[in-house]
């Protein structure tokens, strides 16, 4: 198979049956085999049901439904896990997107040898205050962090080569994040394409403010985890020995001063109690670094999610 387009969803029902089509008229202009995977994730409206007509009519179109809403990246997660192309497409639901765009994708990973290549919507038609700011801005920090030279991380039109979907696991709100986690498995070619951005025909956006605070967390957890999930030591290690060795300094001032003053008092001195807290926090971050090895090395693989229903995939 050519091409797995991945597709998460929640309540889309007015778009999907247009998007389909649409793509199911470019795989033909192309010749490409491909199959087409929504992911129901927790609708409350009728997509579910307009997914199974669509699966009636064209048998290339499968579906996973969720038993509750689990999120975007939870989603792409269960999708990749079931994807069979050898190239995997990602794109929204809401035909902010658009398909036509999926040839030159695949040219780029299957001609061209990207690893992974991001769309660019450079010409934007969001809420130029609540999405087009915030995203430059958290663009410009994820650039820095990780060194990958990328407009647009969080542009849901990406192409994947299989191997990198089959490699990493995207967890929590990590969708935005992607490029990342390929980057730390060890896939470096990593391409960027500027791609078309269209108005919201239907419905309105999922998001809401929070995925700025959960967007910056999720950086600050995604770069502690791509340097140090294999050696956390590595980490709590350094800061518990630095912690252990000032405290420990500290204290052996003071009972040298003791020594040398017999008089002189210990427990009446701040610098004791910030020697011991000091040696306390060492302690505690160095027996954190040994906790943490240990489940490094015995962490399960993947998160498992409740699925209510697949069409197609059996």
């Amino acid at each position: 198979m050519d091409i797995s387009v991945v597709i998460p969803l929640l309540n889309e029902e007015e778009s999907l049956p247009e998007l389909a089509a649409w793509i199911e008229k470019v795989m033909q202009e192309n010749r490409f085999s491909y199959e087409i995977i929504f992911v129901d994730d927790g609708s409350t409206d009728s997509s579910w049901q307009v997914i199974g007509a669509l699966r009636e009519k064209n048998p290339c179109v499968k579906g996973i439904k969720f038993q509750r809403n689990y999120g975007k990246s939870a989603a792409l997660n269960e999708a990749f896990r079931a994807a069979a192309g050898d190239v995997i497409i990602t794109m929204d639901a809401d035909l902010q997107d658009s398909p036509d765009e999926i040839p030159e994708l695949f040219h780029m990973v299957n001609s061209d040898k990207y690893d992974l290549v991001s769309g660019w919507k450079k010409v934007r038609y969001d809420n130029t205050l609540t999405k087009n700011i915030p995203s430059k801005f958290f663009n410009a920090v994820t650039r820095k962090v990780s060194k990958i030279k990328l407009n647009d991380f969080n542009c849901g039109l990406k192409a994947y080569k299989k191997k990198v979907v089959k490699s990493i696991e995207v967890y929590g709100e990590m969708h935005r994040y992607i490029p990342v986690l390929a980057k730390w498995a060890g896939f470096k070619k990593i391409g960027e394409k500027v791609v078309e951005h269209r108005k919201r025909q239907y419905g309105v956006s999922k998001f809401g403010w929070d995925r700025f605070i959960n967007g910056f967390l999720d950086l600050l957890s995604i770069t502690f985890v791509g340097r140090f999930s294999k050696r956390p030591m590595h980490f709590f290690g350094v800061w518990g020995m630095l912690f252990f060795i000032i405290g420990f300094c500290s204290a052996l001032y003071l009972a040298l001063q003791k020594l040398i003053s017999p008089d002189f008092s210990i427990t009446n001195r701040p610098g004791f109690y910030i020697s011991l807290t000091a040696i306390v926090i060492g302690v505690q971050l160095f027996m954190a670094g040994f906790i943490s090895e240990l489940l490094a090395r015995n962490a399960p693989g993947r998160n498992s999610y409740l699925i209510e229903e697949k069409t197609g995939l059996e």
